[in-house]
């Protein structure tokens, strides 16, 4: 169990939303977590980081874990 108590919580991303036509910042959020195109999914560390990049642009991404 020791294991499992180290491991670090993680969620899966994946990009929903186009970019186009979007706020520059918005488009660098999504650059920033590792999305640059359509359907893309990237594992990130559950971080309060993390989580404020996805708020930033959750209308553009879906959220799993």
């Amino acid at each position: 169990m020791a294991a499992k108590k180290n491991a670090k919580k993680t969620v899966k991303v994946t990009q929903t939303g186009s970019p186009i036509r979007r706020d520059k910042s918005q488009r660098a959020t999504l650059i920033g977590l590792g999305l640059n195109k359509m359907h893309r999914t990237v594992e990130l560390e559950d971080t309060p980081d993390v989580r404020g990049m996805i708020a930033k642009v959750a209308h553009m991404v879906s959220v799993e874990g």
